[in-house]
């Protein structure tokens, strides 16, 4: 059960509210996370324009790191949020699995990122010499490091904030993970 409400559209403020409207018109809908960062009056367009903000890193990339930290934070809301994003992207509900728990069997590549970032979040960034190797060795460049690591910052912040209110998902929620092993 939430911890807070879910603001609406009038319960905001007009900076706020404005940003609602853009993101029913890119959306559809605004989800019930970003209305949560509503209830303060700078932490929408903040975090907006930090998690829209340009990387190295390609939408299909960006969801495997997503996936991974979501897992790893244990945030049910945006396992369910990226798991819809991850599928838009091209990935299937075995590929998405595998991606929560840190690992691309599919893509070497892509391994080497999902390890990167799940090793970023469990360790709080003491990140592990090897899988540090794996994942320049697999072709990603100190660039996509530091994106990497900044996006793990993202997708905490929003963990967090959902971790802690417990707010109602808006998506289908995404399956448990006890099939796959990390």
């Amino acid at each position: 059960m939430s911890t807070i409400n879910v603001p609406k559209k009038e319960e905001v403020s007009s900076a706020n509210q404005a940003i609602f409207n853009n993101l029913e018109k890119a959306l559809g809908f605004v989800p019930n996370l970003y209305a949560t960062f509503a209830h303060s009056e700078n932490a929408l367009g903040n975090y907006l324009n930090f998690a829209n903000a340009k990387t190295s890193l390609k939408a299909k990339e960006k969801e495997v790191v997503n996936l991974a930290v979501s897992q790893a934070n244990n945030c049910l809301y945006c396992l369910s949020a990226h798991t819809a994003i991850g599928k838009m992207n091209g990935f299937n509900d075995e590929q998405i699995l595998e991606l929560r728990a840190g690992k691309a069997s599919f893509d070497p590549k892509l391994d080497a990122l999902a390890r990167l970032a799940k090793n970023i979040t469990d360790n709080r960034g003491a990140t592990d010499a090897q899988v540090l190797n794996n994942f320049f060795a697999a072709g990603w460049t100190k660039e996509n490091l530091i994106d990497t690591i900044v996006l793990v910052g993202d997708k905490t912040i929003s963990n967090y904030i959902n971790n802690a209110t417990e707010i109602p998902i808006d998506f289908p929620v995404a399956q448990p993970l006890e099939a796959v092993e990390a």
